[in-house]
């Protein structure tokens, strides 16, 4: 941390009015690898390729596109006497299973998805093909083999940078004027179960061409969506908690920026005397960060169709925490998708 030489006092008071102002204004309140191309997919449905498997991304606790058991250039021509054999992920039939819609026609619509649900769906189709002038039967049989992957939303949140001159870096008064921005910014988001965190803030002195020695506070934080109470708004909308998280923290972040534009302002003009800490034009710049729920993670190589996601971890990895991968297991493996561990 860079020295000040001397060190100029700031007036207690300075910070208080700082706070009161803000608060007049309002501020301050309680693919076989290979993916699928486009063309497999339709209105809805997801069709099969007998060259390669087919990967499908489903939301958790929503029903799945319809799977069809064909590809797009049989499913144009007339098909005699079809037959269509449907198996899940431990291999058993799935006809008559209270969690799917199989249609007559071979297509098939897994309901309510769910983590455990993830895996290998395999269509057997058998058809005949008789030839015109002998009339002679022949009987032909195709597999379509579909990758079916839950995920959720990634769960944003946003890393912001700002800075504020001040006269110097050995100050008591850098320090809690540090603390009374975070109590202000987290009351101005506290109605949106969201807060700050992993606060920092360092001072550096500055050499400038036009005015000599300067200093300047670099402060950093996270807005994050999990500030107490976000339990009890997820309970409320258990089938879609990371939109509404994500939501709530994008507002969050915006009621910031927007605070920071005033606080210019505020600083510029609400105060009779200059005050020593002072927001420093255009240094506010605000990054959005992602991260998974535990059990699920981000692959681009992997899971190219689907890479903003947090796709469930396959058998052999596991994510114990908000990380943004999945980690593969050294020894023992974890047999499941979705593990939060290898044991």
């Amino acid at each position: 941390m860079a020295g000040g030489g001397r060190r100029p006092r700031c007036p207690p008071g300075a910070l208080l009015s700082l706070a009161a102002v803000l608060a007049a204004a309002g501020w301050v309140r309680a693919e076989q690898k290979e993916e699928q191309s486009i063309d497999l997919i339709g209105k809805n449905e997801v069709y099969g390729d007998t060259r390669h498997e087919v990967n499908v991304y489903v939301k958790v606790f929503t029903n799945s596109p319809f799977l069809v058991c064909m590809d797009l250039a049989l499913s144009q021509e007339r098909i005699i006497d079809p037959n269509y054999l449907w198996t899940g992920p431990d291999g058993r039939d799935l006809q008559g299973q209270s969690y799917v819609n199989l249609t007559e026609t071979g297509k098939l619509m897994v309901m309510g998805f769910m983590v455990s649900m993830s895996g290998a769906y395999t269509c057997t189709l058998s058809h005949k093909v008789i030839e015109t002038t002998t009339q002679e039967e022949t009987e032909m049989v195709e597999a379509y083999k579909f990758m079916v992957y839950a995920y959720r939303e990634a769960d944003h949140a946003y890393q912001v940078s700002v800075r504020f001159s001040t006269t110097g870096c050995r100050l008591r008064s850098n320090g809690l004027f540090i603390e009374v921005l975070k109590k202000i910014l987290n009351s101005t988001i506290s109605h949106l179960t969201c807060h700050i965190t992993e606060s920092s803030s360092k001072c550096h002195s500055i050499r400038t061409p036009k005015n000599g020695l300067q200093y300047e506070l670099f402060v950093n934080f996270l807005v994050n969506p999990f500030a107490p109470g976000w339990e009890e708004v997820c309970h409320e909308v258990l089938y879609d908690c990371e939109a509404v998280k994500n939501r709530r923290v994008r507002q969050a972040a915006e009621r910031i920026g927007k605070f920071f534009h005033q606080l210019r302002h505020v600083l510029k003009h609400k105060f009779q005397a200059v005050p020593t800490i002072q927001y420093v034009d255009n240094s506010f710049s605000m990054t959005p960060i992602d991260s998974c729920q535990p059990g699920f993670g981000k692959n681009h190589h992997t899971h190219q169709n689907c890479a903003s996601c947090c796709v469930v971890c396959g058998p052999g990895a596991y994510s114990p925490n908000n990380e943004v991968t999945c980690r593969t297991c050294a020894r023992t493996r974890a047999r499941m998708y979705g593990a939060k561990s290898c044991y």
